[in-house]
């Protein structure tokens, strides 16, 4: 491990931009919710497995 692994890294403000949503018919919306949803529900998984391993770390470091 070196040094340079224990800086916090850079945090991007914004994953997502802002889609124009004017031009887009009433399905395309209802996709594009989905979508975003599906995103939501694969952030929320990240971070229940994080959570998971800083568990296991915290337990370790415990013993």
């Amino acid at each position: 491990m070196s040094f340079e692994d224990l800086e916090p890294r850079p945090v991007k403000k914004r994953l997502l931009s802002p889609a124009n949503l004017e031009p887009l018919a009433i399905k395309e919306l209802e996709n594009y919710i989905r979508d975003l949803e599906g995103e939501i529900g694969r952030a929320r998984e990240a971070i229940a497995a994080k959570r998971d391993l800083l568990g296991d770390a915290e337990a370790l470091f415990k013993s």
